[in-house]
């Protein structure tokens, strides 16, 4: 319990710091206003019981109608501070959510955590579901079982003494001698509140784990389904759709056992709750019945205490009517909890762990003594020594798997499993580009300024689609598409070199960003940046024997974490140190 209270306020009390504080005091206190006003009317009904019910037993027909205008109006003022009390409960979970996902999406994107997450020990799961769902829900029950406890506490204490006085003194024989023990029908409420309390938790907890278990079963079953989306030509082509309904199945199996392990225990737990539900109907008429039939408690006296009873007895069981929303509730919070504290650690954490990656002033490049290995261990990339000068190009290959993009990564700052030292220098300067690249959703031209906001001139976006062979596109330039799938994978390649031209870097790394372009197009990108950046230096990972025509030294890897440079043409601007 302590250390769900420390999750709970990790969570809860940077909102109530932050620059919307002042906006979510007052909507908070408008809503415990609205509350209390609510347990108020509550109060002035149960009044109304007595007398509605004394007419009734009366046979006072005059009587009867404004017993019914009064109960209107009563129920009126009721209702009008209950549906304001739900619309501003939902315009404070509106604002505090945005909030909080603001937040999370920050502390997900800094650092390049969202891409280095793959790696920490410790797997958060669908980090995409927590943000997207997990907020939603904790923020949702925590201002609705907010709300409701205050209710609870508000009636407990409204009810207490009505039940206490009404209920009076129940007198009790022993022997030769009787006591009598006073507001017995509160003592009566509070033993029948605690064994249902008891037999909930006892019979509920398990849900807590269970429900934390269906969260990521179903964000595992969604996220399947999102990578069959997204992959769809390529599943297509292969004609792999049995095996996708295989996997998919095998995910849903995972969510449906879990749910039926849910089912299980919430159908012992609801044993529980309505068998304690439905005797709570009967059992306060059965308390009060002995001065009922003894002529001490009239007919409103009866309805009122029975009312009051209800009212105790519902505030002193919140815990047990509320179990499984508390249940769930809680395991979104572990969640929560579980993916703020990956995030914390992931930004105390160096970006390279066991590599020093230093600014220089100077236009180049220096890597010493830099090791470059898998999760596993295995090397990839042994004492790795090279100065890397503005204008230069450098070609690295070697066979499939030998290392060569894991080092591309490793000096972009996001392989963990590194050492040694860099030195780079502003990074602004320096330009990544992977084989596949990377369209945003929105118009062409924010696809081509990515990841800067689409500012540039059209004229500009037109000139570098001509140059790098897409002047067909520039009429598309304003449309919105999904252009991942608009595209060929060759055509995103090019718009992947225009974004180069737009940019015009001093570094540029690219991992092999025209395998998917015919040789005469590769050969017409790289002239392209040769004649419109001349001083930028150029690294190449690739494949082909035509890009050698391109760069003037190679590095090379033999698949066993070893190495060798060699010139190719003019004075390099490579060397070794």
């Amino acid at each position: 319990m302590s250390e769900f209270i420390v999750a709970f306020r990790k969570l809860a009390i940077p909102y109530w710091k932050s620059e919307d504080k002042w906006r979510a005091y007052g909507l908070l206190a408008a809503i415990v206003v609205f509350n209390l006003g609510m347990v108020y009317f509550l109060v002035q009904i149960n009044l109304w019981y007595r007398q509605f019910y004394n007419v009734l037993q009366t046979l006072n027909k005059a009587a009867f109608l404004p017993a019914i205008l009064r109960f209107c109006l009563l129920a009126g003022a009721y209702i009008l501070l209950a549906v304001y009390m739900l619309y501003l409960s939902q315009m404070l979970q509106i604002r505090w959510r945005n909030w909080l996902t603001d937040k999370y999406l920050k502390e997900w994107l800094n650092h390049k955590a969202y891409y280095r997450i793959n790696f920490d020990g410790a797997a958060t799961d669908n980090p995409d579901q927590r943000i997207s769902e997990d907020i939603n829900s904790y923020i949702d029950q925590t201002i609705n079982l907010g709300t409701s406890l205050l209710n609870s506490v508000a009636s407990l204490f409204s009810f207490l003494g009505i039940l206490w006085v009404l209920s009076g003194s129940l007198p009790i024989a022993l022997g030769a001698h009787s006591i009598k023990i006073p507001g017995y029908m509160v003592w009566a409420s509070l033993i029948y509140s605690t064994l249902g309390t008891w037999l909930t938790m006892r019979v509920g907890n398990p849900l807590v784990r269970l429900n934390f278990d269906q969260q990521r079963y179903e964000a595992d079953f969604r996220f399947g389904m999102v990578r069959v989306r997204e992959n769809s030509e390529s599943i297509a082509l292969y004609g792999g759709e049995g095996q996708e309904q295989t996997h998919l199945m095998g995910r849903f199996k995972s969510l449906l056992d879990n749910f039926w392990k849910i089912m299980k225990r919430q159908k012992r737990l609801s044993w529980v709750t309505n068998s304690y539900s439905q005797a709570a109907v009967i059992f306060p008429l059965l308390m009060a019945a002995p001065r009922f039939f003894s002529r001490q408690m009239d007919l409103g006296g009866l309805m009122q205490t029975v009312d009051a009873f209800g009212q105790v007895q519902g505030s002193l069981s919140f815990l047990v009517t509320s179990y499984t929303a508390i249940a769930s509730w809680h395991a979104v919070i572990n969640r929560l909890v579980g993916f703020s504290q990956t995030m914390d650690r992931l930004e105390t954490t160096e970006l390279l762990p066991g590599a020093r990656c230093l600014c220089a002033p100077d236009k180049a490049i220096k890597i010493e003594s830099f090791n470059v290995a898998l999760p596993d261990g295995k090397l990839l990339v042994k004492d790795l020594a090279l100065h890397i000068e503005a204008g230069a190009h450098l070609l690295i290959t070697g066979p499939s798997g030998c290392g060569k993009s894991t080092l591309i990564r490793a000096l972009a700052g996001i392989w963990p499993f590194c050492d040694g030292t860099s030195t780079v220098p502003d990074v602004s300067k320096i330009m990544f580009l992977p084989q596949k690249p990377y369209l945003p959703l929105g118009s062409l031209s924010n696809a081509l300024c990515y990841p800067n906001a689409n500012g540039r001139p059209k004229e500009d976006l037109e000139k570098v689609l001509q140059l790098c062979g897409l002047a067909y596109l520039a009429r598309h330039l304003d449309k919105d598409e999904d252009w991942t799938h608009m595209l060929s994978l060759g055509e995103q390649q090019r718009l992947a070199f225009s974004r180069i031209l737009l940019v015009e870097p001093d570094f540029i790394f690219l991992d092999e960003a025209t395998a998917s372009v015919d040789e005469e197009s590769e050969a017409a990108l790289y002239k392209e940046l040769q004649n419109s950046l001349p001083c930028s230096a150029v690294v190449s990972v690739g494949h082909r024997s035509t890009l050698v025509a391109w760069h003037t030294d190679v590095l090379s890897f033999d698949g066993d974490a070893n190495w060798v440079r060699s010139q190719l043409g003019a004075k390099s601007r490579v060397a070794p140190l």
